[in-house]
């Protein structure tokens, strides 16, 4: 345990150090990500859906405010649409404004949120962001995870009644409309998977307040085991078809990403905790401390080493020099000696 918390102690040390290049670094990799994965899923404009427009929009985002990551990636979602039929992009463009009057409204500090929520939906591990957004946010956190499912499911629909567009005339805006609408209303799965994880955000969030030992460990275990039974309860209900493994798996994946990210975060030692009580001229208070796990800093011992020691007596000096006597001055230490003429 000791060598895991200097390897923390380090790590955290080396980014505050260099945290003005790591945090771009991070940002374009997430941009570019991001980016990549809407290019691979709807890629209609064929401008945009180019690796090196991807590149310059990424690098873009790194120098940018975190928030801008949304913007480019709402914006080339909205131009795939917009290849596809204008109706389409209108869709979009309207469930996009509710969206951010929402998290405007509640979370404006969750933007990495809304990107993170989709692109881990493409990538089949959804589960983790409500458990980690119960340990690390607030219950409006849950406003950015179902932004982030909405817009999942938006981009589902459009892609899945893609090639019905497609054969549609002009003249059928108002049957497009309806087609993606309808697709986007009507879909249990979506309704399921935001209830689920506005719970799992809430109760994570309640239960990790409290006061009792291991409430991290306690608030993630219970979160994941909610997010899973509201899950199944809705495809029992609605047939939503959620693969029971898929969800398994991936809510003990949550689980080791919340276990990790508690070490960084809140790693204390409950075998030391105190409770102490105090009070002032208003106030009786009831206190309980839980010290932190930490490592003491190393300690640098530097040992003087005299290699230029001779030993006391006579000392005959070649022919023609005069002799010389080496001995100590009464209290010097042992080790010190001087040549006295």
């Amino acid at each position: 345990m000791t060598a895991l918390l200097e390897l923390r102690d380090k790590l955290k040390y080396f980014y505050s150090k260099n945290e003005v290049f790591i945090l771009p670094v991070i940002k374009f990799l997430l941009a570019f990500v991001t980016l990549l994965v809407i290019n691979g899923q709807m890629g209609y404009m064929l401008k945009v859906n180019n690796v090196a427009v991807v590149l310059i929009a990424a690098l873009m985002c790194s120098f940018l405010p975190t928030f801008c990551i949304i913007l480019f990636a709402a914006l080339f979602t909205l131009l795939h649409m917009y290849a596809l039929a204008l109706e389409i992009a209108v869709v979009g463009v309207v469930v996009y404004l509710l969206m951010f009057l929402l998290f405007f409204r509640f979370a404006p500090k969750d933007s990495l949120v809304v990107v993170l929520t989709p692109l881990l939906c493409f990538l089949k591990v959804p589960y983790i962001m409500p458990v980690v957004m119960g340990l690390l946010g607030t219950p409006a956190s849950a406003v950015s995870v179902c932004c982030g499912i909405v817009v999942y499911y938006l981009l589902l629909a459009v892609t899945a009644n893609a090639a019905t567009i497609n054969t549609m005339n002009a003249g059928d805006a108002t049957a497009k409309l309806r087609l993606v609408v309808d697709a986007l209303m009507d879909n249990k799965a979506m309704l399921v998977m935001v209830v689920a994880f506005a719970l799992t955000v809430v109760v994570v969030y309640l239960i990790r307040r409290m006061s009792v030992d291991y409430s991290w460990t306690i608030a993630m275990v219970a979160g994941a085991i909610l997010n899973l039974v509201v899950l199944l309860v809705g495809d029992l209900i609605y047939e939503t078809n959620i693969s029971l493994v898929g969800a398994i798996l991936g809510n003990l994946l949550a689980l080791a990403v919340a276990k990790v990210i508690e070490f960084f975060r809140f790693c204390v030692d409950y075998s030391r905790a105190e409770k102490v009580q105090f009070e002032d001229d208003e106030y009786y208070y009831y206190v309980k401390a839980v010290p932190k796990m930490t490592v003491a800093a190393p300690t640098k011992t530097v040992k003087r080493i005299n290699t230029q020691r001779r030993p006391s007596g006579r000392y005959d000096a070649p022919a023609g020099g005069r002799s010389v006597t080496i001995g100590r001055r009464q209290g010097e230490p042992q080790d010190d000696y001087e040549e006295l003429f």
